[in-house]
């Protein structure tokens, strides 16, 4: 059994370090006073058979461990009646984590690993998807949410009159699109502000790593193991930032509750060159809460595989003919059938986030004659006559491009093009294809003899 948290010694040395010892010791005795239900939500840790405990869904979509969450807050209480910067925030709620992740054996890989619910209408079990690690997107998530709600207390950004359930309340709970400003939708972009790209949170971690050996009485750590621990830092930090700020935040499939792929899907060649703009036309008005992305993802899958057939959201494979691989390919679905929905790489609703419909690595089915060249990313709505809500737009157009670069999954002069460019259609509709005209890597349609994308004819810009 791994825990995903310090030792109960460590963790009282670590709040009496920098709390002040009456600080700790009361907030250990509030630990063992708490009804059992917030004492287990309090009590982080990863077991053997993948369960993750301590977690809370929150109604953003995204899971957290809300033990660094009210470690970023009393720190930040602390520094704010002190008159003070909060010197505690990075290693009470993230670097004494990713400090401990470092020095454990065998955490080089699958770090920061993600799960599901096993209901998210009615959560009860987290379960981690592959092998069980120690540091995990929720104690992460929880990190970076004690950092940006510590940060805020200590800053006196809240404004007068604010309390602590109003502060939570309206973080996790904030308005319809997920609207800018303090709220949980954008911890990434708020956290990123606070620390830049690295160096900041890499400097914490290395004095998380000589305050244990301190805390314990032991010596410094000598130059060649020093150097060692700053090569495993900087390996762990890089993967953190590629995760948890380059990259948007995507709703796996089992979190938006997908129905099993039926056939066998197509493995990508990457990285690929095209990444090609949809609307969903039906379900026409946006969706703006995670829950109802969530349904409109089930409605439009299930729509597809039970009254049409096919293998996944719009996906099929051809009864008869061939593929546009040869065999029994994926292909879009015909103009009259698309307006149901195309079988995305990504959607993104207006709620905050991106749901994962294919994926960085399956084909899917979202241009015809062109599913091997590019990502297909669609926005749930009907965009006719109106765009999506601009947080949903930068989603793409920022977030989810340069993180597909970032971890090699599209070149980085990759050209974006809208559905209509390549296909008889009018998707993405006017006005959203009139925005991404205006988007950097926009790209002109010319029909070219052997791409180097693909075999025969291709599109580029």
């Amino acid at each position: 059994m791994e825990s995903g948290c310090p030792t109960a010694v460590d963790h009282l040395s670590y709040g009496r370090h920098f709390l002040g010892p009456n600080n700790a010791t009361r907030l250990q005795a509030d630990a063992v006073t708490l009804p059992p239900y917030l004492a287990r939500a309090l009590n982080h840790r990863v077991r053997s058979d993948g369960r993750e405990e301590g977690v809370l869904l929150t109604w953003d979509g995204t899971t957290v461990a809300p033990g660094p969450v009210l470690l970023g807050l009393e720190a930040g209480f602390l520094s704010a009646t002190s008159r003070g910067l909060p010197r505690s925030l990075y290693q009470l709620t993230l670097a004494q984590h990713v400090a401990l992740a470092v020095r454990r054996p065998g955490n080089a890989r699958g770090l920061f690993p993600d799960g599901c619910w096993d209901s998210p209408s009615s959560p009860r079990e987290f379960r981690l998807s592959g092998r069980p690690r120690a540091l995990t997107a929720a104690l992460v998530q929880g990190g970076m949410d004690g950092v940006v709600l510590g940060m805020a207390i200590s800053s006196a950004r809240l404004g007068a009159g604010v309390s602590l359930s109003g502060l939570l309340k309206s973080y996790y709970t904030p308005p319809q699109g997920g609207g800018p400003g303090l709220v949980a939708t954008r911890r990434r972009e708020n956290f990123m502000q606070l620390v830049g790209q690295g160096p900041l949170l890499a400097r914490q971690v290395l004095r998380s790593l000589d305050l244990q050996l301190w805390l314990k009485g032991r010596p410094k750590m000598e130059r060649k193991e020093r150097k060692k621990m700053v090569a495993l830092v900087n390996t762990e930090i890089k993967e953190f930032v590629l995760k948890f700020m380059d990259c948007p935040h995507i709703v796996l499939r089992c979190m938006w509750r997908a129905a099993p792929y039926r056939g066998t899907p197509t493995l990508l060649s990457l990285p690929l060159g095209f990444m090609y703009i949809h609307h969903t036309s039906t379900p026409s008005a946006p969706c703006l809460t995670f829950q109802s992305c969530a349904a409109d993802m089930r409605a439009i899958q299930r729509f597809h595989q039970d009254e049409r057939g096919w293998d996944d959201i719009g996906y099929r494979w051809e009864e008869q003919g061939t593929g546009e691989e040869g065999g029994r390919g994926g292909e879009e679905m015909g103009e009259g059938e698309e307006q149901a929905g195309v079988s995305y790489s990504f959607v993104a609703g207006s709620d905050g986030n991106l749901y994962e419909g294919r994926g960085w690595y399956w084909q899917g089915a979202h241009t015809k004659g062109h599913n091997a060249l590019g990502y297909g990313v669609a926005f749930i709505g009907d965009y006719m006559s109106h765009l999506p809500v601009k947080s949903s737009l930068a989603l793409v157009r920022d977030r989810l491009a340069t993180c597909a670069v970032a971890r090699g999954a599209l070149v980085g002069n990759y050209t974006i093009q809208g559905h209509r460019q390549v296909v008889s259609t009018d998707c993405p509709g006017d006005a959203l294809y009139h925005e991404i005209t205006g988007w950097d890597h926009f790209g002109e349609v010319t029909r070219v003899k052997n791409s180097s994308y693909a075999k025969g004819d291709a599109w580029i810009k």
